[in-house]
């Protein structure tokens, strides 16, 4: 398949070229050239079909052009070995856990198949690649996670000092091997936009292999679909129309559930709940999209102020305001609003959520009061341990963490400091 930037649709690429070099010559997100459709007989009996046979399916739509059958089979079965269950609140509510991987982040879908495609296009190449990834929370401990050891390939992952949470900070700075964390005095855009001047810098990209593994790279973005394939098969049966609400920041995640959707997936609707990093809610409510620099929030994988993906988002409506009003409900609430609702959920279900989830389900409420013949699916994002200090002093009861993810607590933080100034992370990427 073929595969245009969102800037110019004369600007093509191949898979293996999109994958590689994550952005666009002339700074865009790649996009297919087409979204191919699911079998009916598939969506018809999909609540027989195993989560890996769905993502396997999904898969072969996106890449099996490009990539051999048992090859993108072994792909996918290796990247999702963990589940993805849909748990029941009440009649209308029900939460997508997405933490149930090595990470405990929905990012780790993403981040494990990218390493292994990633991996997969550069068996033969000689040359050292170099990943560079943005991150304002979990994107970094789930690329970390993905690609740690992989012979041939260097991680640099750029997060803004003082705005992930402890735990966040530990996933990406105690790895160690080709692993490297550089702590950005700024924001998340700052970082983001970093990124993107390193793949368009001709002397750094002259001398070193650059590639990204952020939700710009579409390996990362299109794995995400898996899983909205995964909650379908498993309330396809109930009969009520699905809708997702989606915890949004850079705004991945919810532009994989619309390539879902557009590939004949039965979702009904989207809602887009988001922190007081609103530019997306506030184009969805008025038409007018201005980007800005982010807020600092308790919700913190969500605070981006100019997200990246919203350039797909447009490509996909073909730039019309209505469609995507039509398709997409959207909400954004504060941090006291979010620690009530962590606090509400605990005691109204006995159910514990991350900041994130806790975002979501403030959305769906509101949603819910004139769609109450809809189930609204929200996506829970990380596990709440992730997020400890700020969903304890909610609940008011400790947290246990995980035991295989513990032990990243206990070690060393090993990081380079760096301003937000590109020139700074081009010396550094130099004298490696």
């Amino acid at each position: 398949m073929v595969y245009f930037s969102t800037n110019n649709t004369n600007e093509i690429a191949t898979l293996k070229e999109a994958v590689i070099r994550g952005l666009a010559p002339d700074k865009g997100l790649y996009m297919p050239s087409a979204i191919n459709a699911f079998n009916a007989d598939f969506i018809e009996n999909i609540s027989n079909y195993s989560f890996q046979e769905i993502a396997f399916e999904t898969a072969k739509l996106f890449f099996g052009e490009d990539v051999p059958t048992d090859n993108l089979r072994d792909l996918v079965f290796e990247a999702v070995n963990f589940e993805a269950p849909v748990v029941d609140l009440d009649d209308s509510l029900s939460v997508l856990e997405l933490w149930h991987g090595p990470t405990l982040a929905f990012k780790d879908f993403g981040a494990r198949f990218m390493a292994r495609m990633l991996g997969y296009f550069l068996k033969n190449q000689d040359k050292e690649v170099h990943v560079l990834v943005a991150t304002s929370g979990d994107t970094g401990s789930a690329v970390a996670n993905g690609f740690l050891g992989v012979e041939g390939i260097k991680v640099h992952i750029l997060y803004p000092k003082g705005k992930v949470s402890e735990f966040q900070e530990k996933q990406m700075t105690t790895l160690g091997q080709n692993i490297s964390a550089l702590e950005v005095d700024g924001v998340f855009d700052d970082c983001q936009e970093m990124v993107k001047k390193a793949f368009l810098d001709k002397e750094l990209n002259q001398r070193l292999y650059l590639t990204s593994a952020n939700s710009i790279n579409i390996a990362r973005l299109f794995p995400q679909s898996f899983y909205y394939g995964n909650a379908v098969a498993q309330k396809i049966n109930e009969e009520k129309p699905l809708t997702f609400c989606v915890p949004s920041g850079n705004f991945g995640n919810l532009t994989s559930g619309i390539f879902a959707k557009r590939m004949g997936m039965p979702i009904h609707h989207f809602i887009a709940a988001t922190n007081r990093n609103n530019v997306v809610p506030e184009y969805i409510n008025t038409g007018a999209f201005v980007p800005r620099e982010s807020v600092q929030t308790i919700s913190n994988a969500m605070d981006v102020g100019n997200p990246s993906n919203f350039a797909r988002m447009k490509s996909v409506y073909g730039g019309s305001h209505a469609e995507m009003a039509n398709d997409i409900s959207a909400f954004y609430f504060n941090d006291d609003q979010t620690k009530e609702a962590v606090r509400e959920i605990y005691q109204r279900y006995n159910y514990v959520m991350d900041p994130h989830g806790a975002v979501a389900y403030l959305a769906a409420k509101e949603y819910i009061q004139d769609h109450k013949e809809e189930r609204v699916i929200l996506l829970e994002t990380a596990h709440p341990a992730k997020f400890a200090k700020v969903v304890e002093e909610a609940i008011e009861e400790p947290i246990e963490i995980p035991k295989a993810q513990r032990a990243c607590l206990e070690k060393e933080k090993k990081s380079t400091p760096i301003t937000n100034r590109f020139d700074e992370l081009k010396s550094y990427l130099f004298d490696l």
